[in-house]
């Protein structure tokens, strides 16, 4: 039986290229960094299928190599990425009702997918989200794969990939701008981050999400009175 790409897979595919151009190389130096660390390159990819927790993965080769607990690892791992669950819950009403769907959506709801879900331009089908979230998560392991078990065994410069996340989102952030009809987001960002961070350097991300996330739902809530008549 031959598999004809339609018009639809097509669209999935030119969704998911931006991403594809972040996680293969951002991918394969969590695999090199996770085997030069002493992991197994099986390991690593196991890891990108069954966490793929893009920083968190980051942050747990220093944490295994240094012989933390498994609880340990899974609580910072928790508060890395307990900004996914507002992700989740602002696309609860849009992910299918099947248990096994939703499931895995709500799994892969990494930043990326995100952007890339809610930046789409026209609607979305369920089948649709599932193939965006599944590429997405290839191209992560994809690149886990490659650079554990080829960047491992060759000599291999890291330099100036550190840019390749910074610039995903910058592609990221223009696809959600050129989507939307107000720019308020993108200058409330813009602002908080440089407020948090002559408040407290240290902690400025986490401020100036709360600060970005408050403006939101304040944006929001008047948008809603607006559009009802109510003062």
């Amino acid at each position: 039986m031959r598999t004809r790409f339609d018009g639809k897979q097509l669209r999935v595919l030119a969704l998911t290229a931006p991403v594809a151009m972040g996680y293969v190389p951002l991918g394969a130096v969590f695999g090199f960094l996770f085997v030069q660390a002493g992991g197994e390159s099986w390991m690593a990819i196991l890891a990108s299928v069954f966490v793929y927790a893009g920083a968190s993965q980051f942050m747990m080769i220093p944490m295994l190599a240094a012989g933390m607990s498994i609880g340990t690892i899974a609580l910072a791992t928790l508060v890395i990425n307990l900004r996914h669950a507002f992700y989740g819950l602002s696309l609860l009403d849009r992910f299918p009702r099947a248990l096994a769907a939703r499931g895995y959506l709500i799994f892969g709801l990494t930043d990326e997918t995100y952007s890339v879900l809610t930046a789409s331009p026209g609607e979305i089908s369920h089948r649709q989200m599932l193939l965006v979230t599944l590429l997405n998560q290839s191209w992560w392991v994809l690149g886990t794969a490659l650079g554990s078990v080829a960047g491992a065994r060759a000599q291999v410069t890291l330099a100036g990939l550190d840019f390749v996340l910074a610039a995903l989102f910058a592609v990221l952030t223009v696809e959600q701008w050129r989507t939307r009809f107000s720019a308020a987001p993108l200058i409330v960002a813009l602002i908080a981050y440089p407020c948090a961070y002559a408040i407290s350097a240290r902690h400025a991300l986490l401020i100036a999400i709360a600060v970005s996330l408050a403006t939101g739902v304040i944006l929001t809530r008047r948008a809603s009175l607006a559009g009802s008549g109510q003062p």
